[in-house]
């Protein structure tokens, strides 16, 4: 069965920010799931950029060097009621993290964060604030992944798969044909802080070929020297 994919607008997002490091974790991660994305690196920057021009979502990091992000947040709620807006917090920043979902905040997400994690409460925030967005189930291969209910049957069966397992799933089935290599694949299921070895990769996608019947590895194919791919409507195996 082949993949069904269709095409949803752009979303718009603001992405306010200090650390470099996770301006460029974001900032290629959105892009490469079709975002238009915009960065400030600082608070003031970030105010007169979304007074500039229209946002679907902001991704506000509070704890800049400038402005507190809590005032970011109020502000950006009272200029935009239907903006979305995800906080990225620190684990110890419980109080200032209940302020800003009293201020108006839509989520937050906890550093440090993979970004399918991240991802996922985008899709979410955006679905609630009535922005379309990618469809909840995809298809592929007699494989049905539902990401609403993190499910997955194929040709009916049911399928228990651990949430990196899932997760590296849905990257492949929502993006077939395109090669992923072990560290893109690290950066977007584990995470840009992630100090492991690269072949945690290796084993998860051997598991998961084994759960989904891939023995042959026909589906999740190995492109010698650069990574991973899904190709779900080829017959002959690369590896």
């Amino acid at each position: 069965m082949p993949l069904e994919e269709k095409n949803f607008p752009s979303s718009y997002v603001l992405i306010i920010e200090d650390e470099q490091t996770i301006i460029e974790f974001l900032r290629v991660g959105l892009a490469y799931e079709g975002f238009q994305v915009e960065i400030a690196c600082d608070g003031w920057s970030g105010l007169r950029l979304f007074n500039a021009q229209k946002f679907d979502l902001v991704i506000l990091d509070l704890m800049l060097p400038d402005l507190n992000g809590l005032e970011i947040c109020r502000r950006l709620r009272s200029a935009n009621p239907d903006v979305a807006i995800i906080l990225l917090t620190a684990k110890r920043e419980i109080p200032d993290r209940i302020a800003g979902l009293n201020l108006g905040a839509d989520d937050y997400v906890t550093k440090p964060f993979s970004f399918e994690e991240l991802l996922a409460r985008i899709r979410a925030v955006l679905r609630r604030r009535g922005r379309p967005q990618e469809q909840a189930i995809v298809t592929a291969a007699d494989i049905m992944l539902n990401c609403a209910t993190h499910e997955v049957h194929k040709n009916g069966e049911p399928i228990d798969l651990t949430p990196k397992e899932f997760a590296l799933l849905e990257l492949f089935m929502r993006h077939p044909r395109r090669v992923f290599t072990r560290e893109t694949l690290l950066n977007r299921i584990w995470g840009f802080d992630f100090a492991g070895d690269t072949n945690v990769v290796d084993v998860h996608i051997h598991h998961l070929r084994e759960k989904i019947g891939d023995r042959a590895k026909r589906l999740i194919r190995t492109n010698y020297g650069l990574g991973y791919s899904f190709r779900p409507d080829e017959d002959d195996p690369l590896a």
